[in-house]
């Protein structure tokens, strides 16, 4: 289906415009046409493209996407339903999943969003955004693009992603402060690997997670630190080698694996601290609002939940029905109410994992508590929304 472009003159007029063409921005730009509102995305880079992310995606979305008219189904995704964790020497714990879930790639998902949006008349500008500005007097954004064009809207929902130029621009605290982490993402092939499986393997100062995604191929993703890059020689591969290995199960991972594209995608800075769902009266959705460890596997569903808070508040806004104080008080309580938790323990996690001695331990005795494994899951994890 050929793009829907925008032919506009200098400055672009629009009730909702989306910042980010992301998971939480296409669903959210996908919800909102559902209810008949003209929508506008505008996305730095055009579809299908990799993005660093886990691609397990847990099955409380299912009802979400099936409502959009985006059953995942149509990709073959795998179905995951167990889980593994290793200690930095190997030990290794295993639990089922209650909920379950999928895996797919970020690059097949994404697009097949992509293409369900542009059926619903959603609009899309490939471009990069330069600033935006709130303007009070005419109660409406003014947003600046990098080729000079101007756009304004009733209406602005970021979501960017876990960090961007913009939040530098607007005055957010987590940008300002330097983040020790990159993540880093390869797609793989591993015969014999378990397809129903998600594992997750410590190593110093980090740790990685292999699930099935569509086809027979695999997500590998990992969440270091540029301590540990430096320490292993300056290069992904002498990271690999060096640290990741000293994991006999990533050991293997990586010396029998077949990597599918030449050079991982790698992310830097990547912020856990606290964010706000609001900022100068843009909404935001997704890991723009708030990012999750990857050590809790949600990210993606998380994402695709803030739509789904956000787009009926949006749709009332737009209609008249709800003045914007009230749109922007509503949606970050509910934001905090579904997510405030998740990411408190999440952030737990991280650092009970964050060093081999104490990781060592916490994988020894959660061997033999199997409840106290799914009761953290479920901590971290929804149910099932529409």
């Amino acid at each position: 289906m050929p793009v829907k472009r925008l032919s506009f003159p200098d400055t672009i007029s629009a009730p909702a415009l989306v910042l980010g063409g992301g998971l939480a921005g296409l669903a959210v730009a996908l919800d909102l046409a559902g209810r008949g509102h003209r929508v506008v995305v505008v996305e730095r880079r055009r579809y299908p493209f990799h993005r660093v992310c886990g691609e397990y995606v847990s099955n409380e979305v299912l009802p979400y996407l099936r409502r959009l008219g985006a059953d995942p189904v149509a990709l073959a995704p795998a179905a995951i339903g167990q889980f593994r964790l290793s200690s930095p020497a190997g030990r290794l714990l295993a639990s089922s999943l209650d909920l379950g879930g999928f895996g797919v790639s970020r690059y097949a998902l994404d697009d097949f969003l992509y293409q369900r949006a542009l059926a619903a008349g959603v609009e899309f500008e490939f471009a990069t955004v330069a600033d935006v500005a709130f303007d009070a007097a005419a109660d409406q954004h003014r947003v600046a693009l990098a080729d000079g064009r101007q756009l304004t809207a009733s209406l602005v929902l970021g979501t960017y992603g876990k960090r961007s130029a913009l939040d530098r621009q607007l005055g957010r605290p987590f940008f300002g402060q330097r983040s020790p982490y990159l993540g880093v993402k390869h797609h793989l092939r591993l015969p014999g690997f378990a397809r129903d499986v998600i594992e997750l393997h410590n190593f110093r100062d980090g740790y990685a997670g292999i699930s099935a995604i569509e086809e027979d191929k695999l997500c590998f993703c990992y969440l270091t630190t540029r301590a540990n890059l430096k320490v292993g020689g300056g290069t992904i591969a002498a990271l690999e080698a060096g640290v990741l290995a000293r994991n006999p199960r990533l050991a293997d991972i990586l010396t029998h694996a077949e990597r599918l594209y030449a050079q991982p995608e790698v992310i830097n800075e990547i912020s856990f601290a606290p964010k706000r769902p609001v900022e100068q009266h843009l909404l935001m959705v997704g890991d723009a609002a708030g990012l999750i460890t990857p050590l809790c596997g949600n990210g993606m569903a998380m994402a695709l939940h803030g739509a789904a808070l956000a787009a009926p508040l949006a749709s009332q806004f737009l209609r008249g029905e709800l003045p914007r104080p009230a749109l922007e008080a509503t949606y970050a309580r509910a934001w905090q109410g579904q997510f405030g938790t998740r990411l408190r323990v999440g952030r737990a996690v991280q650092s009970v994992f964050g060093g081999p001695v104490l990781s060592e331990l916490v994988v020894s005795g959660l061997r033999h508590w199997p409840g106290a494994v799914r009761a953290l899951m479920r901590r971290t994890h929804g149910q099932p929304f529409a």
